[in-house]
């Protein structure tokens, strides 16, 4: 879109939020780059350029604005909707990749060479994996000044610096004022209320309802692991430097996130996940403006807007919550998980009723499948899943191959489409996966009036295309389940 001049200075003039992360506005009078929707006088038109990123517009010698904070505008749609190597490579650097392992680890993720991923890049986003990680980094740099006390030592290494210089250096470069001087203008002097706690805003697109958002991670939480507790999400987080515990609450015109991390150098990947399991970075007015174009489901769009698919932190872990959910009650599925996590998760201290961490695939693997209180079948599925996300054969993280993902879980034997297409939705974050199969799915259709066999329905929801999996939320949101409304929130008439 940046490259559409007219376009980006008409989105920028109306001050419109829904353009926030697609483009940044920077002024060339004043080496200030914005979000669309700063509230600041805008300049003349030939006194405004367009980047596709922060981190281009930074490579470019602009700093952010103190005003609208471009830096923490909600990430792109396109990332999340694309299964191409650059939203691939997006992915894997939100989630640190690059700090953690380099650009050659990035690559050899992605299965590209490090030129063809740098060339791919730039071509896209004006900048390269450097300064998209660099742009990064000086993001969790502000987020750990700003809501903590740590020193600023400290904070360096923990946003993923290699040195206190270059720390300074980027914070200085991007943001106009010293890490002190920031901390300062922040205007905190508390404490967090934990050793390790950040509080944090997690920002989205409007339009959201987040009725089955909340609704399916509580009727589905994991005794131990998640529960819904004070009109808030709660879940215990594997990360790669360490654990963690993570509160989501859902308010009007943000999402109000709690971290408490073993090691602050996870806090970029931890944030990255929270957004990935609410789907704060989807397109709302893009997916309802197409579903819309239905009679069928345009009640349901009118109704309540705006609904996310729910996702995951580790795709790995709702893989198998699938395989464990086969056949079997919503209730039956959490006490067969909750089974497995007291016998086989990493115990954690923590505050309310979070006490382990979900399982690791290594754990897992080493376990005697005859412990396993399920029947034969599935059981043998749920050890093929575990050997193969052990061994590496099936990838399922952030930049992984969808078309590859899918074909690893159909080759599983006592891995069917309904439980491929749930993993894909939820676990891969594919827009368009879609479950004709599915009992509440084809309840809702034929209440509907929508065709309520499996075939007539995909042939029907080809115009759904590329979004059926917000499809499905609002086929769901039809019925009477616990998972289509906020928890405690009394039961509603159908549409």
């Amino acid at each position: 879109m940046h490259t559409d001049f007219d376009r980006c200075v008409r989105a920028a003039r109306s001050k419109d939020p829904r353009f926030d992360g697609w483009f940044f506005t920077a002024v060339l009078t004043t080496r200030i780059y914005c979000r669309p929707s700063c509230p600041a006088v805008l300049p003349k038109d030939r006194n405004m350029s367009f980047y596709p990123s922060a981190a281009a517009a930074q490579q470019a010698g602009f700093r952010a604005c103190k005003r609208c904070r471009p830096d923490a505008s909600p990430g792109s749609p396109r990332w999340n909707e694309r299964a191409d190597v650059v939203a691939r490579a997006m992915r894997l650097i939100a989630d640190g990749t690059v700090d953690r392992e380099g650009v050659p680890g990035l690559a050899a993720r992605l299965g590209y060479s490090a030129r063809q991923i740098e060339r791919q890049l730039l071509a896209e986003l004006g900048a390269g994996p450097l300064a998209l990680a660099r742009a990064q980094r000086a993001q969790t740099a502000r987020v750990l000044i700003e809501a903590g006390e740590l020193p600023m030592a400290d904070v360096a290494f923990a946003a993923g610096f290699s040195s206190v210089r270059a720390f300074n250096e980027t914070v200085r470069a991007v943001f106009a004022l010293t890490p002190t001087e920031l901390r300062a203008r922040a205007g905190r002097g508390r404490p967090p209320a934990t050793p390790g706690a950040l509080t944090l805003r997690l920002p989205f697109r409007a339009p959201f309802t987040p009725d089955n958002l909340f609704g399916h991670l509580a009727a589905t939480a994991v005794p131990g692991v998640e529960e819904w507790r004070d009109g808030a999400y709660h879940r215990t987080l594997r990360l790669p430097y360490g654990h963690g515990t993570v509160s989501l609450r859902p308010l009007p015109d943000h999402i109000a996130c709690r971290l408490a991390l073993s090691d602050q150098r996870d806090l970029a990947g931890a944030i990255s996940r929270c957004r990935r399991l609410l789907d704060l970075d989807a397109d709302p007015e893009a997916v309802d403006a197409l579903l819309r174009t239905d009679p069928h489901l345009a009640p349901l769009i009118d109704k309540a807007p705006g609904r996310r698919v729910p996702r995951t932190v580790d795709a790995g872990e709702l893989a198998l919550r699938a395989v464990l959910g086969q056949q079997v009650s919503t209730a039956a599925a959490r006490t067969l998980a909750a089974r497995l996590v007291t016998a086989h998760g990493t115990p954690v201290e923590t505050s309310g009723g979070l006490t382990h961490l979900f399982p690791s695939t290594e754990a897992l693997a080493a376990l005697d499948p005859a412990s396993l209180a399920m029947p034969a079948g599935r059981r043998a599925a749920f050890t093929r899943l575990v050997a193969a996300l052990a061994d590496g054969d099936l990838d399922l993280g952030v930049g992984s191959d969808w078309t590859r993902a899918r074909a690893g879980l159909a080759g599983i034997p006592g891995i069917g489409p309904w439980t491929a297409d749930i993993i894909a939705m939820r676990g891969l974050g594919d827009p368009d996966a879609f479950l004709p199969t599915d009992l509440g799915v084809r309840r809702a259709a034929a209440g509907l009036g929508l065709p309520a066999t499996p075939g007539a329905l995909t042939r029907h929801a080809a115009a759904w295309r590329p979004w059926r999996a917000y499809a499905v939320q609002y086929l769901w949101s039809a019925d009477d389940h616990p998972a289509a409304r906020m928890p405690g929130r009394p039961r509603e008439g159908r549409v």
